[in-house]
């Protein structure tokens, strides 16, 4: 079991509604009990410090966020599966024209895949398996099996039209989605970013953006 220490804690945050209506308070994103929908991943909300906590399914909400962070609610693309879940939550790692989406996919002792979030993002872990803590997503594989866990981008629109980014769409797609910067994608192309550095990527993507912004 690979679980945030944060993930277990209430952080001041925001989700939405399925309705457009904002509502803040305190949010804890990992939680270990069941959820209130088979098959969906959900949230535990707090209108306040002492307030009864309240269970909102992946279906019940469009989004959430915790301090920087937005999360927003997604099928797993094509014929993958997250832990049997239908539905889940992902990072809005980059909020582009075409979006950059992050998520830990665990493969558990059973087979089965595993989805969570949490508000760190650290080194990036790439394509190829577990490689230490601080990857980004934190995830509970559960069930007391053992498997990797693996970082995984994902791009698109909207979450619904959103595809995997794998080693060979890399520079195409990163290309694409960083467009508008093209000293990063000049990185991208001569192969000074990769899968395996995309937290870097990503800050540097931000830096530059934010330096032509403030001139």
């Amino acid at each position: 079991m690979y679980v945030s220490a944060k993930s277990q804690k209430w952080q001041p945050g925001s989700f939405t509604d399925t309705k457009g209506n904002k509502v803040t308070g305190l949010i804890r994103e990992n939680p270990s009990s069941k959820g209130p929908i088979k098959d969906e991943g959900y949230i535990e909300v707090k209108d306040g410090e002492k307030s009864n906590p309240y269970k909102l399914s992946a279906s019940d909400v469009q989004s959430f966020t915790i301090g920087k962070d937005s999360f927003v609610v997604a099928h797993a693309p094509g014929n993958s599966n997250w832990s049997k879940k239908e539905l889940d939550f992902v990072k809005v790692a980059l909020d582009e024209q075409i979006k950059l989406f992050v998520a830990n996919v665990g493969t558990g002792g059973g087979g089965g895949h595993a989805i969570g979030v949490s508000p760190e993002f650290g080194a990036g872990v790439g394509t190829g398996g577990y490689s230490g803590a601080g990857g980004g997503v934190a995830v509970n594989l559960g069930g007391g099996g053992h498997g990797k866990i693996i970082t995984t981008y994902y791009y698109g629109a909207t979450t619904a039209e959103m595809e995997q980014l794998t080693p060979i769409n890399f520079k195409d797609v990163m290309s694409d989605v960083m467009g508008d910067e093209p000293d990063v994608v000049e990185k991208i192309q001569t192969g000074q970013f990769n899968l395996n550095n995309m937290d870097k990527l990503i800050a540097y993507f931000k830096q530059v953006k934010a330096s032509h912004q403030n001139k």
